[in-house]
């Protein structure tokens, strides 16, 4: 398993998005895109939530990008 480690900037970064309950755009490599708030992250994955609280699993490596919510 792969130590998560909380010193990176881009774990600091969505932590904030955490923090703050910034929504966020994310870009997954199929192509689409999911518009939520993170709710927790770990080494793996991060939890993002939609607008009807249903919550939605993404592996790290599915990850394109991860931008906030202009």
């Amino acid at each position: 398993m792969t130590e998560f480690d909380v010193g990176l900037p881009s774990v600091r970064q969505v932590q904030d998005y955490i923090k703050d309950k910034q929504e966020v755009e994310v870009k997954l490599s199929t192509d689409d895109l999911i518009f939520g708030k993170i709710i927790w992250q770990d080494s793996s994955c991060i939890c993002l939530v939609d607008h009807y609280d249903q919550p939605t699993l993404i592996w790290r490596q599915a990850l394109i990008y991860l931008k906030p919510k202009a």
